[in-house]
């Protein structure tokens, strides 16, 4: 009754592992990738005064001016200048990568994806008829990598479209400059558009650095290349579904026309939230980023001090990818964790074939005391 893609979609992996826990409130749970911590209480004072003035009406399909302003300001102050014409507002993160792909890729494209990812940004070309090509990071002397040559081949002139996510979900990779560099001229090269989803670039943990290396640093501003943001991660916002994007300027006008055959708008007082947040970052973001880098130097050094647990170090992003020996069908482990003690965390497959074997540990909390506790079951499910 339905077409065979969409039939074929699996279901998350992650939801099965916490609907295993419904009901229990002794899990702690680290399934899900976003901070235990609410929304900073002027973003949600700034939305409750836009519902109260009775914004509830229809804005523009790219979103309301005065924000698209303030998010150029915000993206020229970590990168190249830019300006509002190339910024279309979202109703969240995975939209705007949506909305990129349906205005870039069709049925019988080709797509290259580095993975392993996040499952959303791989199945979205497909349920549009796209073939995925899948390029793995590796994993070298304990970090994960980029096997940049495989990668530059498997991109010909007959690739529609570049998928990358950098800081990386799961693994926290993150794309080095020269990497970067590489990659904008060999795409310009064979006319192939980049899609970059740089959702996490603010939580980037190397010293003296404000945000993760970014395509936008490089490119001009014709460049075929979409970069993708959220104000999920870095503004605490994951239940406000409001994302953004940046793209040549002729792009964004044609994206106005597909936004209204998907969404139409996001809403006002969600965006009047998002005003709030991006007028006061530079005060709230690197407080968050040092609870965030606090949060993982607390797990990363006890995961790896446990007997056969392999974990490399992220420099990006919010979760401790490792594996554990012996552990190899990662939802079967997950799930057995959830049942004797209590630990909720995502399986590996969950990400795709090349992360089978993996669990990723989202360390976003409020409370490092919660990770230790975590890290703790875990030593008693693995009978350490």
């Amino acid at each position: 009754m339905i077409r065979p893609v969409i039939a074929e979609l699996p279901g998350s992996k992650i939801r099965e592992v916490a609907n295993a826990g419904l009901g229990r409130s002794d899990v702690l749970a680290f399934w899900f990738g976003e901070s235990d911590e609410v929304t900073p209480a002027f973003v949600r004072e700034a939305a409750a005064a836009s519902l109260e003035t009775g914004e509830t009406f229809y804005s523009h399909n790219l979103g309301l001016p005065e924000l698209r302003e303030a998010i150029a300001r915000y993206a020229s102050g970590l990168h190249a200048p830019l300006g509002a014409e190339r910024i279309a507002v979202t109703s969240s993160g995975v939209n705007a990568l949506m909305l990129a792909m349906q205005a870039l890729a069709g049925a019988g494209d080709e797509v290259v994806a580095v993975v392993p990812v996040w499952p959303n940004l791989t199945a979205q070309p497909q349920i549009l008829g796209a073939r995925v090509t899948r390029v793995p990071l590796k994993v070298e002397q304990g970090a994960w990598k980029l096997d940049l040559e495989a990668l530059l081949a498997a991109v010909t002139p007959a690739t529609r479209v570049l998928l990358v996510n950098a800081p990386n979900n799961p693994t926290g990779w993150t794309l080095e400059r020269a990497e970067q560099q590489a990659l904008l001229e060999h795409c310009r090269r064979t006319g192939t558009w980049i899609i970059a989803d740089e959702v996490y670039e603010r939580l980037y943990y190397r010293e003296g650095a404000r945000c993760a290396p970014s395509f936008l640093d490089i490119a001009t501003p014709e460049d075929r290349l979409v970069v993708v943001h959220s104000f999920s991660k870095s503004f605490l916002m994951t239940g406000w579904r409001l994302g953004w994007m940046v793209a040549p300027a002729a792009l964004i006008e044609a994206m106005g026309k597909l936004i209204e055959f998907n969404t139409s708008c996001a809403p006002v007082f969600v965006q009047r939230g998002a005003l709030a947040a991006l007028a006061r970052a530079d005060e709230f973001v690197p407080g968050l980023v040092a609870r965030m880098k606090a949060c993982r130097d607390t797990l990363l050094p006890a995961l790896a001090a446990l007997p056969g647990v392999s974990v490399a170090v992220p420099d990006g992003g919010m979760y401790a990818f490792f594996r554990v020996q012996g552990q190899d069908d990662s939802l079967a482990c997950a799930k057995r964790l959830v049942a004797e003690v209590g630990l909720g965390l995502a399986p590996g497959a969950a990400f795709g074939a090349e992360a089978e074997g993996w669990l990723r540990w989202c360390f976003a909390s409020r409370d490092p005391a919660r990770l230790t506790d975590g890290v703790g079951r875990l030593a008693r499910a693995l009978r350490l």
